[in-house]
């Protein structure tokens, strides 16, 4: 029997697994990566990068970002196929699977090609196309298989309907679209295929759209994106779906019907834990097989709550936020704990961001107005508007801003502490980061009106945001 022994055997090479291994490896542990698919990085690579890489693409193309250029023309051609706008995704793609690749065989992890399966709680099996299954034994085994989407019950098989996986696949580009499911994944394929030229229709369970989000944010979300074409059917719940020979037609349980010439799904993700015979090493997945943690990412029995010896989870297998950047951080911390890496013991990042890659963009991190109303703190908001800021003026952007929440002092003589950072805007993913890092140095409102920023900067938002939340304590503090 092939049989071969390491400290730590990683399932998955996405964007949790490698962080996973290579943490790892970088102490001086063994690891062996078990992975599937022909190419490493998982979903990340796969369906993450390109995604954005599309979007990125439809902005630049569509003219979204010369708002206000005159005689500047970038609209689109009608007859233009997905395929033409993925040419820079192939690119971008196939060199994130070659720096997973080089990354790995840097930090020397050995890797092995076939889907993996627990014979026990410190044995995988290793299945391979056309040669004889490796067995391979680990002191720790970190799960990090991702997810994959759901398809609600149904659903018929037709080429037209096509879920985060494989719309990037799709061959010809469709006039109209209809995306059911109004989560993150909806609303930024929505807001693609719309700069893209296509007529698209969301429909959404509930009223709001990413009820995660800041209230100010989401509000601001849906006219957002009603702006640059998407309609909006909320909330509807989905009931029926039949194939025509004119289109795919969707039947809500109000009677409302929409037919349209390709449907995409964007209705949730299950874990990818089904092949993985979890049985043999005393696990049992829960909900949408999910597999359940405790806050080192060991993961537990659901009814005994007891830890599964050497065995943790991270990512996209363990559920929400299913982020690339936080299943990373989860990973580096479960390899610390599960090592007993002295020097480097650390908690989880205490402030996790979140960036929705809408158009407009979307970012939050720390506690927005609904969490602070339910934790019983007093606050007070500042904002600042895009439109009134010189870059932003610059760049047309319209209808961004930045909302800060302070921990409201009545004394107007002391700096507040800043609780919370919440943007919509043009590259609000990457503006929200300075907020973060403000946040996680428990910052007050000192910081932003001490500091300098260049002018025209989109930065600046922060020191007039901070400006308006002072303005507002000075308001309640005197009555």
């Amino acid at each position: 029997m092939n049989q071969e022994a390491f400290d730590l055997l990683v399932l998955g090479s996405g964007a949790a697994g490698e962080k996973g291994a290579a943490q790892a490896a970088y102490f001086g542990k063994s690891v062996g990566l078990v992975e599937p698919e022909p190419s490493l990085g998982g979903a990340t690579a796969g369906t993450t990068v390109p995604s954005k890489t599309l979007r990125e693409t439809a902005v630049a193309l569509s003219g979204l970002k010369a708002r206000k250029l005159h005689g500047v023309d970038l609209s689109l051609r009608r007859q233009a196929t997905v395929k033409d706008f993925l040419r820079h995704e192939q690119t971008v793609k196939g060199a994130e699977q070659t720096r997973v690749l080089n990354n790995m065989e840097r930090h020397n992890v050995k890797i092995f090609s076939g889907m993996g399966s627990f014979v026990d709680n410190r044995t995988i099996r290793v299945d391979r196309t056309g040669e004889a299954p490796v067995y391979l034994e680990a002191k720790v085994i970190l799960i990090a298989t991702g997810s994959s989407p759901r398809r609600p019950d149904g659903i018929p098989d037709d080429p037209r309907i096509y879920d985060s996986d494989t719309v990037l696949t799709m061959q010809g580009m469709p006039k109209t679209l209809t995306v059911l499911g109004g989560g993150v994944i909806g609303c930024e394929y929505a807001c693609t295929f719309s700069a893209l030229g296509v007529d698209v229709t969301l429909v959404n369970a509930v009223e709001t759209l990413l009820p995660f989000l800041d209230p100010a944010i989401s509000n601001a979300l849906k006219p957002a994106m009603e702006r640059i074409g998407v309609r909006m059917q909320m909330p509807e719940m989905f009931n029926t779906c039949t194939a025509l020979k004119n289109g795919i037609k969707i039947s809500m349980e109000s009677g409302l019907e929409l037919t349209s010439d390709a449907l995409m799904l964007a209705t949730g993700r299950n874990s990818n834990t089904a092949a993985l015979n979890l049985d043999a090493a005393g696990i049992t997945p829960g909900k949408f097989a999910r597999l359940e943690t405790d806050k080192n990412y060991q993961v537990v029995h659901p009814e005994t709550r007891k830890p599964v010896s050497g065995i943790y989870a991270v990512g996209d297998v363990i559920g929400a936020p299913a982020l690339a950047s936080t299943s990373m951080e989860q990973a580096r911390y479960a390899m610390i704990k599960a090592f007993n890496l002295a020097p480097y013991k650390s908690h989880v990042a205490p402030i996790l961001p979140m960036g929705i890659y809408t158009i407009p963009e979307c970012f939050g991190a720390g506690l927005n107005e609904i969490e602070c109303k339910e934790q019983g703190i007093e606050y007070v908001t500042g904002n600042a508007h895009c439109e009134h800021n010189a870059r932003g003026m610059i760049i047309g952007d319209d209808d961004g801003f930045l909302k800060l929440i302070y921990e409201y002092d009545p004394d107007i003589e002391k700096p507040m502490v800043l609780l919370g950072v919440h943007m919509i805007g043009e590259i609000a993913s990457e503006i929200g980061h300075l907020g973060l890092l403000a946040l996680l140095s428990k910052a007050t409102s000192d910081l932003f009106i001490n500091a300098c920023f260049n002018y025209p900067t989109l930065g600046e938002l922060y020191k007039y945001a901070t400006y308006d939340a002072m303005g507002a304590r000075a308001r309640r503090s005197t009555g």
